[in-house]
């Protein structure tokens, strides 16, 4: 009698505890899942001199989207896009310093860029996760009082490290926060103020929250 209390007290208990330990692991993924998402990003850019004589700061938001395509096993692909637009003036350098001209100059960056990396899919609602890329970033900077040639509409390649957390706040909602580093020779360092610093990458080091959809 006693074996037989002992073994029903021992399923009453095991019954609650295991229900607790299905109810926390989150359900299966899908074998892939497609996850839009925005983002805001704000970015120290490598060109200090540059930025800080054009338009008072190197660090600037930028605003974008994209989707993630992301795989039962860990692997994820991600496509993005974001722009920055901001008027500021022009500026030279001159021993060491810059002086701003009081000449209105718009600048536009549009990055495009392609993600590949993996998920670390250690804890089920914290997800590390890191990838490299390659993004196509496209500037425009004009000016109401520029002489020809002196506008600029270019774009060039550039690559990107990208490592961060995802936090699954429901089933299908996360958000991520992460750092982004990019390098984009081959736009700035030709002429103006980025040619008198002698900067001529237009990456830099980024701060990024993402709201993704989908699990």
């Amino acid at each position: 009698m006693k074996t037989t209390i002992t073994l029903l007290v021992s399923l009453a208990l095991a019954a609650p505890l295991a229900a607790q330990t299905r109810a926390a692991r989150p359900a299966d993924a899908p074998a892939v899942s497609f996850r839009p998402f925005v983002m805001a990003i704000g970015e120290d850019f490598a060109a200090k001199n540059t930025f800080d004589a054009t338009f008072g700061q190197s660090f600037e938001p930028f605003w974008g989207g994209g989707v993630q395509i992301a795989l039962r096993d860990g692997i994820y692909v991600e496509l993005s896009a974001s722009r920055f637009k901001k008027t500021g003036q022009r500026a030279f350098r001159f021993n060491g310093q810059n002086f701003g001209l009081g000449i209105p100059l718009t600048a536009t960056l549009t990055p495009f860029e392609l993600t590949g990396g993996y998920r670390f899919k250690i804890w089920p609602r914290i997800i590390p996760y890191a990838g490299v890329g390659y993004g196509s970033y496209g500037y425009k900077e004009t000016s109401g009082f520029a002489d020809t040639g002196e506008n600029v509409d270019t774009r060039h390649g550039g690559f990107l490290l990208a490592g961060g957390v995802e936090l699954r706040a429901h089933r299908f909602v996360g958000v991520a926060v992460d750092a982004q580093y990019t390098h984009v020779p081959g736009i700035l360092g030709s002429g103006g103020i980025s040619k008198d610093a002698n900067e001529n990458d237009l990456g830099g080091v980024a701060a990024r929250v993402k709201v993704i959809i989908g699990r």
